[in-house]
């Protein structure tokens, strides 16, 4: 059983929480957060403790509160606080990040000369799959016309992080991308490649944060075999699909 420690109490990280706390391949050991409340917490219906930051020297929780691995749903600058300790320790990290400047991303790469590492701005495995097909089906057709459309929840302002690396990754401008703001909506991603005669529809929707788990989860199973080094979600789809064609 892997011992897990999550940075990050928002909704995406309570989310994660939830699901590792009961998938059986791992023991979720604690929750950190930036600040804490002056009572000690714990996951509602736990005893697994919620720690802030600003109130715990992280050598020492380390030392009396071991983990075998990291999960980051916090912020960019966070990987500050943990980094060292994750290679003095060894200890796997799957990151979500998708803000770090380069400066920290090529940090982020440096811990994978000790450790196991994992980065990726998407942890769903449905949204990471589609990117994959995606450019498989680019290679094949790449006369092809191709437009990405993207819906999120009314407030969210800004251009989905994950359509924009769609995009980078079909080597495809970021005016293709077409974006809607619904009332009800968590995540839709839609990659659309017109052909003469027919076209293709790749299309991956968020139903609630759990899915972020459960890629989470497949991070850290998938890692838990990987030598040391600084991996990419594709990487560890690729080992997979490798690995059906091998058995073909």
């Amino acid at each position: 059983m892997i011992k897990i420690g999550v940075f990050g109490y928002g909704k995406a990280g309570q989310a994660v929480a939830e699901v590792l706390r009961h998938d059986p391949r791992f023991e979720l050991m604690w929750v950190a957060r930036r600040t804490s409340t002056d009572q000690p917490e714990t996951i509602p219906g736990t005893a697994v403790p919620i720690i802030g930051l600003d109130k715990v020297v992280l050598s020492e929780w380390l030392d009396t509160h071991p983990v075998d691995a990291l999960v980051d749903f916090s912020s960019a600058d966070t990987v500050k606080i943990y980094g060292e300790e994750v290679r003095r320790r060894q200890l796997m990290l799957v990151s979500a990040i998708s803000a770090y400047s380069e400066t920290d991303l090529d940090y982020v790469r440096s811990l994978g000369n000790d450790t196991r590492v994992l980065c990726s701005p998407n942890m769903t495995v449905g949204i990471n799959f589609l990117i994959l097909a995606a450019r498989l089906l680019r290679s094949i057709a790449p006369f092809a016309d191709v437009e990405i459309l993207e819906q999120h929840f009314r407030d969210k302002p800004e251009v989905s992080g994950t359509a924009k690396k769609i995009a980078d990754s079909l080597s495809i401008d970021n005016e293709h991308i077409t974006s809607l703001r619904l009332g009800g909506i968590v995540g839709h991603h839609e990659v659309i490649f017109g052909f003469p005669y027919q076209t293709v529809r790749i299309i991956h929707n968020s139903i609630e944060r759990k899915a972020f788990g459960t890629g989470a989860a497949f991070a850290l199973s998938e890692l838990a075999n990987c030598e040391r080094g600084f991996y990419t979600f594709d990487d560890l789809l690729m080992h997979k699909v490798r690995k059906q064609l091998a058995m073909a």
